[in-house]
């Protein structure tokens, strides 16, 4: 004997599929829910279960990534619009939106005039948070209060507390700081909403991994935070990448349009959006490459979003072999560097990971394209974690001799055509 069974939530494709003759509870005579599942089951039914994945606590939002530092053309514009096909509740940032870098106010006006015409199209709110590129000088922090008026502030949906902070305050302690100010304003309304069920964090530069923490500010924000469930989200690296700290998570994404080699995940080098699932008791952190997400008729939305032209020097092929004691050596980011004879600093070039047989090809503006002519000093570092970039506090499973330019002993000549180089490197 049939019996009709309901359950919360809305299932699209089942109530298509399925037309009832009466729409009534099981204990007859009451009209059963319209929002409910409704479908008639047997003895044995096709499905897993009945317990459809809907709770009215849960919801999702989306976190768009650096879009400038020098920007490609087409990508964040169409994000907007990939964006609208996921419908997330609403999208937050974590800066570099603009260009910036300048003190002519009709440039910073024209970018944000633009950029703004970008989220207007965006189907739900978006959430400004700035970066370096937004406030580089006192100007652009200038403009910024007259556009946007704050540079930090809060909010709460569904019990859980947003935090949108402000890393660079050029008008108060630098770039890359959370002023006390702001430190004083953390604790005030961590203390004003105790209750939440979750805390997410929102700033561009990641301090907490740079070389004074307590200094920058991010300890007192950390030391405001202790006790509570939270997650923190950045940029401004235009590589992805998870840290743990307190027991918790922080992430550090990739870009959606900022300058980037673009070499794939294993370099942690794409276009993407987070994608965060907020659930009774911890929220699901998914991440959604932007060129898998396409329309129906699988046609990406055209825009007239140009992109940043960089003066780039011709590079030729170059490929690294590098031993340890004479076995390959994998898993190690091998990076040329050039001193500047002026400013007397090294600046990195180029870099590759090598793969297990010890080899990589070297990329400086794109992925693979290889390396300008010249002569460079060469580091070699193997964390344990792939690919690195110089972030504190990991450290080298290598000598120390080979881990800065000006120390290293290993010298390469990059000339016109390709080039192959093999490393030796000894453990001791």
């Amino acid at each position: 004997m049939k019996k009709l069974l309901l359950g919360g939530g809305v299932v699209a494709a089942l109530l298509a599929a399925v037309t009832l003759s009466q729409s009534r509870s099981p204990s007859g005579g009451t009209a059963a829910d319209p929002n409910a599942l409704q479908i008639e089951a047997a003895d044995k039914n096709p499905w897993t279960n009945l317990k459809v994945n809907a709770d009215p606590e849960r919801f999702q939002f989306a976190v768009v990534s650096d879009r400038t530092g020098g920007h490609r053309e087409k990508v964040f514009s169409r994000a907007v619009h990939q964006v609208n096909l996921l419908q997330p509740e609403f999208v937050m940032s974590v800066g570099d939106l603009i260009e910036g870098y300048t003190v002519k106010e009709e440039v910073i006006a024209g970018q944000w005039d633009q950029f703004d015409a970008f989220v207007k199209k965006f189907e739900m709110p978006f959430f400004y948070v700035p970066g370096n590129h937004d406030r580089s000088n006192a100007v652009m922090a200038a403009k910024w209060g007259e556009r946007y008026g704050k540079r930090y502030y809060h909010f709460v949906y569904k019990n859980a507390l947003f935090l949108c902070l402000c890393s660079d305050n050029p008008e108060a302690t630098g770039l890359a700081t959370i002023d006390p100010e702001q430190q004083e304003w953390v604790r005030k309304t961590l203390a004003a909403n105790a209750g939440v069920r979750w805390t997410f964090v929102f700033l561009h530069q990641p301090i907490w991994a740079y070389k004074d923490p307590e200094k920058n500010g991010w300890i007192g924000v950390e030391k405001a935070l202790a006790g509570r469930k939270y997650t923190v989200f950045c940029g401004h690296m235009h590589r992805y990448q998870v840290y743990n700290r307190n027991g918790m998570r922080y992430f550090q994404l990739a870009t959606t349009g900022g300058g980037s080699r673009m070499r794939g995940v294993e370099y942690g080098e794409f276009d993407q959006i987070a994608w965060v699932t907020v659930r009774k008791d911890t929220p699901l952190i998914a991440n959604v490459l932007l060129d898998g997400v396409l329309p129906a008729d699988l046609e990406t939305k055209d825009t007239e979003e140009a992109g940043v032209k960089e003066n780039r020097q011709p590079t030729h092929p170059a490929a690294v072999t590098v031993r340890l004691d004479g076995q390959p050596l994998a898993a190690a980011t091998v990076t040329l560097h050039r001193l500047n004879p002026e400013t007397e600093k090294w600046a990195s070039w180029a870099d590759g990971l090598t793969d297990d047989r010890g080899e990589t090809k070297l990329s400086t503006y794109t992925k693979f394209d290889g390396v300008p002519v010249g002569k460079y000093a060469v580091t070699v570092v193997k964390t344990g974690k792939g690919y690195y970039d110089g972030e504190v506090p990991e450290k080298s499973l290598l000598p120390a001799r080979y881990e800065t330019p000006a120390g290293t002993p290993l010298k390469v000549t990059v000339k016109p055509g390709s080039n192959e180089f093999i490393l030796e490197l000894t453990g001791k």
